[in-house]
């Protein structure tokens, strides 16, 4: 014999299962602990590549990090947000002086970040570099 449902059985149910999928959702962009807690990326202070590994109008993703390095010009290094603007998918590759991301087609330019084409709403935030001798380092 099926006894039926009760108020509180549904409410508990329901409420039970908005509160896991609130617990998977997070607003796009969101990187958690604050970025100026060091922690917060596990890489801060820690070499990325050598100036070498950046192709000049180009450069290179590093997934882990969320983070994608460029070389706009001959010694001009930049960094920025590899979290596309979209909807937050990670952006994979750089080529031509364009950084692509893979999900809806938004492409950034290596130069400044900005919108270069694609549904993407705004630049990629930049983030601090330093390089020191031939290493690049996320601050």
């Amino acid at each position: 014999m099926t006894l039926p449902a009760t108020r509180r059985t549904v409410l508990l149910a329901t409420g039970g299962a908005a509160a896991a999928l609130a617990t998977g959702c997070s607003k796009y962009g969101d990187k958690g602990p604050s970025s100026s807690d060091s922690s917060a990326k596990g890489s801060a202070g820690r070499e990325l590549a050598q100036t070498s590994d950046i192709p000049v109008g180009g450069g290179k993703v590093f997934a882990d990090e969320k983070v994608v390095v460029t070389q706009p010009t001959k010694g001009d290094f930049k960094a920025f947000s590899a979290v596309c603007t979209h909807l937050g998918c990670t952006v994979n590759d750089v080529a031509d002086g364009i950084i692509h991301c893979p999900c809806h087609g938004s492409e950034f330019r290596v130069a400044d970040g900005s919108v270069a084409g694609g549904p993407a709403p705004r630049p990629l935030p930049a983030e601090k570099i330093t390089v020191e001798g031939g290493s690049i380092s996320l601050t």
